[in-house]
């Protein structure tokens, strides 16, 4: 982080931004200092990374309303690079997502250890409780879709350039939410205009809130940090300051853990906490994680149960039409979970173990093969030139077809409120790729959304989380990153490797040439 640009705004306003960028001044190069060739190599990097900030923002001059809303000078998390020498070796965790865990950023910090001088909900005279819930966020409008893409590619867990390109990040983004904005205005305008996921936050934190009082008789207050639109994690962080809360509950909203979602977040915060220890330090805050969820017995029954109901729709008529020699088995189940590419998962992160964990937890409170369903995993959302984790949705429902499946519930299994990825990718893509594939009876489970088994076990979890041993962000970081990691090293490989989100990726045209791998997986 010491080499991210210090007088680039942090996703302030267009007019903030343009402002602040023209007005930036950048340090000269001192030629009485220390010329080693790490020295001069660093130097350029940290111009260029400034540079490519800089003319992002000035190059988002547009006379559409749309600039009014941009969130540009997005936190680049800078790849150690040093140009014209061999760089350290580095795990394979760390080459498939451009995180550096041997970076001061990773290591423990002090409100990550066990400190005899920090202090514990438990001594607490008057604790004062909040609920920080992070998602992804969302363009509420089609004028905020460039700026919700700017950011989101501008994050190096979404977007890994490799390591001698990485100071053009803000450029890439630049480049890629230019191209990309229009078609996916098109999909958020299918689905009514923007994404409802801000609404459906607020309506889960606040009936949460209820339940916690109702429930466990515990006064807490939700807040809200979206990592690509507002409101962002820092903007929480501030109205957390305000309140005066000093029990802080750290709460993603991915049941799953992965690095490019929870991980991605928890960054963020891990960030702003080294940043402000004065603020979030041992002796100021008490904060735990929940980093994952999906085997909670209260998530897994809600999640079960919305299935259930759509098993339940299915008509004699349907199922009599299911129901043939060669598929004596007249209801199926489609668990359709968001990819990531398969390089995270083969460097350690949990993400793939704990969707089929979480499937197979599902599947038994659910009816058997004998009684007629059977249960099926996909991934979805995948872009960009790699591979990512397989089977592929959109390969599946064909296949299905062919095996003369006709009557499927299709299950958005790491999805907890509905999205750009529910509403327009399964509701509107997929579907018309079923019934084009001869799977006439097409149901969808809903997203958990306000769902009250889902909601008491929201409060379930924080009220667990106050009266077990806490979580720091960098134990969750750590423990969900390299946990289970064989500590193999791997040479650095040129590629662009991407962890997009369904109807907001990127063409594979952009990234495709760009790919050359040095070594095998």
């Amino acid at each position: 982080n010491a080499n991210r640009p210090k007088n680039l705004p942090n996703r302030q306003p267009f007019s903030t931004t343009l402002q602040s960028a023209a007005c930036t001044s950048y340090p000269k190069y001192d030629t009485t200092a220390d010329e080693s060739p790490n020295t001069i190599s660093q130097f350029v990097v940290n111009m260029i990374t400034r540079w490519s900030a800089s003319l992002a923002s000035l190059l988002f001059i547009d006379s559409s309303p749309s600039c009014q809303h941009y969130a540009s000078g997005f936190s680049l998390q800078s790849s150690k690079v040093v140009v014209g020498v061999t760089s350290q070796s580095r795990t394979k965790l760390e080459v498939a997502t451009g995180l550096d865990f041997g970076n001061d950023s990773m290591l423990p910090t002090p409100w990550g250890e066990s400190n005899t001088d920090s202090i514990s909900l438990a001594d607490m005279k008057d604790p004062k409780v909040g609920v920080l819930l992070l998602n992804l966020g969302g363009p509420e409008t089609g004028e905020d879709v460039e700026g919700f893409l700017y950011n989101l590619f501008a994050d190096p867990d979404i977007i890994r350039l490799p390591p001698l390109l990485s100071p053009l990040q803000s450029l890439v983004a630049l480049l890629i939410s230019k191209r990309r904005a229009p078609k996916s205005r098109e999909a958020y305008n299918s689905i009514g205009g923007g994404s409802p996921i801000l609404q459906y936050t607020r309506a889960q934190g606040d009936l949460m809130v209820k339940s916690l009082k109702d429930r466990y008789g515990i006064e807490a207050k939700t807040y809200i940090g979206m990592r690509y639109w507002y409101p962002f994690t820092e903007e929480a962080l501030d109205q957390i300051q305000e309140d005066g809360i000093n029990a802080l509950v750290i709460l993603p909203l991915y049941p799953q853990f992965s690095i490019s979602t929870s991980g991605s977040s928890l960054r963020v915060l891990q960030e702003e906490f080294a940043k402000r220890s004065d603020l979030y330090g041992p002796q100021k805050m008490f904060h735990t994680v929940i980093p994952s969820w999906y085997d909670r017995p209260g998530y897994v029954k809600s999640v079960a149960n919305l299935i259930q109901k759509e098993l339940d729709s299915f008509t004699p008529e349907e199922i009599q039409e299911g129901t043939s020699d060669t598929q004596p088995i007249p209801k199926h189940i489609l668990f359709s979970a968001h990819g990531v590419p398969a390089s995270y998962i083969e460097a350690g992160d949990p993400y793939k173990s704990q969707i089929i964990d979480c499937v197979e937890r599902i599947k038994a409170l659910l009816p058997t093969e004998d009684e007629g369903v059977k249960v099926h995993l996909s991934f979805q959302s995948r872009v960009g030139p790699v591979e990512w984790l397989r089977p592929y949705t959109d390969d599946v429902l064909p296949s299905l077809g062919e095996q003369g499946v006709k009557n499927l519930v299709v299950v958005p299994i790491s999805f907890v409120s509905e999205h750009i990825e529910t509403l327009e990718e399964i509701d509107i893509e997929y579907r018309e790729l079923a019934l084009e594939n001869g799977i006439t009876n097409w149901r969808r489970s809903p997203a958990l959304n306000t769902d009250t088994t889902f909601i008491d076990d929201m409060a379930d979890m924080v009220a667990d989380a106050l009266n077990e041993p806490s979580q720091s962000i960098t134990e969750a970081c750590v423990a969900n990153n390299v946990g289970n990691l064989e500590l193999e090293f791997a040479s650095e490989e040129m590629e662009i490797n991407s962890a997009g989100v369904g109807g907001v990726g990127f063409d594979d045209d952009l990234a495709g040439s760009a790919r050359r791998k040095t070594s095998k997986r």
